[in-house]
């Protein structure tokens, strides 16, 4: 199984803390369609024998494409790759797109599961991270989806500079007042040249804070266990047969291709990337070319891969599958290095298979960089 990953690089507005590729003008929207089309038909021998089990809009703002848009790129996936019957097509949506008409066009498109940016349900908030949407965006569209679409997740963030724990307390609460079986949190990071890098130098934002960041993801972890919700990668909690398909593939080192500026590609072997420009992207691609470069990964790459990706989840590292695919010495070299941090109870080892502990959760970036194998 694989999965193929569209990048749709257009916002309305720019979020303050993002540094992912995008552009604000929708200049080049239709011939982006036209060349995210050709990609996929130049790239489908990939995928030869590999049958495609998600499609995920990402971005960027795929809300912003049209219905029409979008089908015309999920019926190339159809027409170029084998398909299973009911794979999950993903789409990234913010409030302030998802009228009722959209959504109601959505749920009779191919399109099975929304993405919803929510951030947060505060206007303080959403003002200072420069949201194209409002705060009662956030909560009417969330109204609505519901009545039409059963699989839905949404993101909010945590840490904001003037968050209390109250506020925070009742984000999670909102969220589970409209029984969102799906909800990604991640901590507000300061990017660097992004525009809340500027802010806070300035004095105009109030520097991010690892404490508030830790007690509000600690919160998090408690209240969403209590609601029946699996914490099953870090940044990740869902119900029974909830989970994102899609991310959990990639979790799991499973194939993907991704299409369009700056999307990034996994063969097990290979990692690729394209350009991340759009004037770039399209003339390449207008040509027949793929403006992407490639790194042929070394053992060593992936090994620490596998740490990295496997200690964020649920379904930890496994010892065995280490000696079986890297080798024997570096099933001996993580045995030794975990050793610390068995003692210090932020890992768990239990059958052969390494976990993060709840006490080592926040920390499972810097832990899985003690594990690292460095030649």
């Amino acid at each position: 199984m694989a999965g193929i990953y569209i990048h749709i690089p257009f916002c309305k507005k720019a979020c303050h803390y993002c540094d992912f590729h995008f552009s604000t003008s929708l200049k080049y929207k239709e011939a982006m369609v036209e060349v995210l089309c050709k990609e996929l038909v130049l790239r489908k021998d990939e995928f030869s024998g590999v049958t495609v089990e998600t499609i995920y809009f990402g971005g960027g703002t795929p809300s912003l494409l049209s219905l029409e848009e979008l089908q015309k790129i999920i019926a190339v996936v159809y027409q170029e790759y084998k398909v299973i019957a009911t794979p999950e097509i993903t789409l990234e949506a913010n409030p302030d797109d998802l009228t009722e008409e959209k959504i109601i066009a959505l749920s009779k498109s191919p399109v099975n599961r929304l993405s919803i940016g929510i951030q947060s349900f505060f206007e303080e908030d959403l003002e200072m991270m420069n949201r194209a949407h409002n705060a009662k965006e956030a909560q009417l569209c969330l109204t609505i989806a519901k009545q039409y679409f059963d699989n839905i997740t949404i993101d909010l963030i945590y840490g904001i500079p003037g968050m209390s724990m109250e506020r925070w307390q009742q984000n999670i609460e909102y969220a589970l007042a409209h029984k969102i079986p799906h909800i990604s949190c991640y901590a507000l990071t300061v990017e660097p040249q992004t525009a809340l890098e500027k802010l806070i130098e300035k004095g105009r934002v109030a520097p991010v804070k690892d404490s508030l960041a830790l007690a509000h993801f600690e919160y998090l972890i408690e209240a969403l266990e209590k609601e029946g919700f699996e914490h099953y990668e870090f940044s990740n909690f869902g119900q029974s047969e909830y989970y994102s398909k899609n991310n959990t593939a990639y979790w799991l080192g499973k194939k993907y291709i991704g299409i369009g500026p700056s999307a990034h590609s996994y063969n097990g072997k290979d990692r690729s990337w394209n350009i991340n420009n759009n004037i770039k992207y399209i003339k390449a691609i207008t040509e027949n070319e793929l403006p992407s470069e490639i790194e042929e990964l070394t053992t060593e790459d992936r090994y620490n891969e596998y740490v990295m990706t496997g200690l964020r989840t649920k379904w930890g590292v496994s010892l065995t599958r280490i000696k079986d695919e890297f080798g024997i010495k570096y099933q001996e070299y993580i045995s030794v290095q975990m050793q610390h941090h068995l003692k210090e109870k932020v890992l768990n080892l239990d059958k052969n298979i390494l976990t993060i502990t709840k006490k080592g959760k926040f920390l499972s970036d810097g832990i899985a960089a003690d594990l690292f194998f460095v030649d």
